[in-house]
């Protein structure tokens, strides 16, 4: 029988120091709650001065900090800064023991949970989880991380789709929730509800009123960054993008489209567009209205007016918006010309009058020139204003007139919701039961394309409808505009923008002029 001394450890596995060093170990705990709400945010500052004192009684131990991120999911360690903080901290030596209070504080993701306590064991690090009594330097820790880990993350999931089902039948039921604090124009009213605020509902008014006189959502912007009016968010800076998106917002006309974004990934919490993966509610009249729906839809038709024009459409400046090449389709744009001496003046020229090899003929113009174009233009049509009026009330009766089309879009959307209907049906028949993949694929296939082609249809019909509105609209303000108005004597800005649609010069002797009911 062998003789066997046992030699008994000399260094702590902890401090890395001898053992009968009175060396203590560094010690912090991390706090979470995951939600603002006061009752939670009570919790989170119990924790904080429950560990606080926990880690004190300890004589062994020495105190660091606690560690704590307030109304953050768990579901994901990115994004809280306090936990990145404390991890990496204990890397660098500041930290020997770190103590929660039970694995889903820690995280609910199993493998951010694991990956995590891992690095931390390779650099000597232990966790301690309060309520499941577990040491990270166990032994079985790993298998029963694994486990709780699993649990809190399935736990996650659950509660993630019942907030998503709760969010989508608020939707369903047509309860509309904005972020108020970043919605330029609405209040929250007693009932929840949007109400307007006065004073920013002009602002609303004032970029739409813009972009209907030509100016692009860029030229918007910096206006309003130039007049000190603050962003939705508070800031001073205006960008183009928020502009578009005030001037695209069906709620501005009392209307609003539910879901227009969805959670992809509950881990993650990252939202995506949502490009029909699933559903929307569109709920009209829900309130007040900032903009009619005429006018909203007026923005709506000049966007895409703009968006199919040949040629980049420009609205940095009034003039070069309408002014238009008659030989390349290009727009005018300004030009300085003896920009360092007395004789300097802007002039309008063809945007791509020296860009091409072959130059374009037509000629250039000052402001003052294109001005008095207008000027003139404008007057022979208010002299006979009446005889134009009665052309385009007849017209406006015909252009009016879209029963046909309305018959036929709401056939289209009743076939496009059966067919949409079937076609889940033979999805959901194909996995409940096994049948012929050969005889589902075709069957799929010819379903999936019958409803494309019933979808186009509908949406262009749609598209046929309103542009059938719009140019009623366009013929009615139109015809208001020149029987109030008095013979110009000075440039309108607000007139050019609202009556005119274009300028096309050929040569000094054929310029054509285009106003916004069609007329030449």
């Amino acid at each position: 029988m062998p003789n066997v001394t046992k030699i008994p450890a000399t260094i702590s596995r902890y401090t890395a120091q001898p053992i009968d060093t009175p060396v203590k170990r560094k010690v912090c705990a991390y706090a979470r709650v995951s939600t603002d709400s006061e009752e939670q945010l009570t919790s989170y500052e119990a924790q904080v001065s429950y560990y606080t004192e926990y880690i004190k009684k300890h004589d062994n131990w020495e105190f660091v900090k606690v560690y704590a991120d307030e109304g953050i999911s768990g579901c994901s360690t990115k994004g809280r800064i306090g936990f990145l903080k404390m991890v990496e901290d204990a890397l660098a030596g500041k930290i020997d023991l770190i103590i929660t209070k039970s694995v889903s504080r820690f995280a609910r993701n199993t493998v951010d949970s694991l990956s995590t306590i891992r690095k931390l064991k390779e650099h000597n690090i232990e966790c301690y989880f309060e309520k499941e009594n577990i040491w990270s330097f166990d032994g079985k820790c790993e298998l029963l991380l694994s486990i709780i880990a699993s649990i809190s993350q399935e736990e996650s999931r659950s509660i993630s789709e019942n907030v998503t089902w709760g969010h989508r039948k608020r939707m369903a039921d047509g309860k509309v929730s904005v972020p108020f604090s970043r919605f330029l124009g609405y209040d929250r009213g007693e009932d929840g509800n949007l109400v307007i605020n006065e004073k920013e509902a002009e602002i609303v008014r004032l970029i739409y009123r813009l972009f209907l006189e030509e100016l692009t959502p860029y030229s918007i912007a910096r206006h309003l960054t130039e007049k000190g009016i603050p962003t939705p968010a508070g800031k001073t800076k205006w960008t183009d993008s928020t502009v578009k998106s005030i001037l695209t917002n069906e709620k501005y006309k009392g209307d609003a489209l539910l879901q227009k974004s969805y959670t992809a990934d509950y881990l993650t919490k990252k939202k995506k567009v949502n490009h029909g993966e699933v559903p929307m509610y569109y709920v009209q009249d829900n309130h007040e209205a900032i903009i009619s729906p005429e006018i909203f839809d007026a923005v709506q038709h000049e966007i895409e007016r703009r968006k199919n024009s040949g040629s980049r459409y420009s609205g940095v400046d009034i003039l070069s918006a309408k002014l238009i090449c008659g030989e390349c389709g290009c727009f005018y744009s300004p030009k300085v010309w003896h920009s360092t001496d007395k004789y300097r003046r802007v002039i309008y020229q063809c945007g791509h009058k020296y860009r091409k090899q072959k130059r374009c003929s037509t000629p250039h113009f000052t402001a003052e020139q294109v001005q008095d174009i207008f000027i003139e233009a404008v007057n022979s049509l208010i002299d006979n204003h009446e005889e134009v009026t009665a052309n385009l009330r007849e017209g406006m009766k015909m252009v009016s007139d879209c029963t046909a089309l309305k018959q036929e879009r709401d056939r289209m959307k009743e076939e496009t919701v059966l067919l949409a209907g079937m076609v889940e049906n033979i999805i959901l028949e194909n996995a409940k039961t096994a049948v012929d993949q050969t005889e589902y694929r075709k069957k799929y296939d010819a379903l999936a394309k019958r409803y494309e082609t019933a979808k186009s249809r509908y949406e262009e019909l749609e598209q046929q409808i309103s542009e059938f509105h719009a140019r009623v609209r366009e013929m009615e303000r139109f015809i208001s505009s020149i029987s109030e108005q008095k013979p110009l004597t000075e440039f309108d800005e607000a007139l050019w923008g609202g009556l005119l649609e274009s300028i096309t010069v050929y040569s000094t002797e054929d310029i054509r002029i285009k106003f916004r009911d069609g007329m030449c």
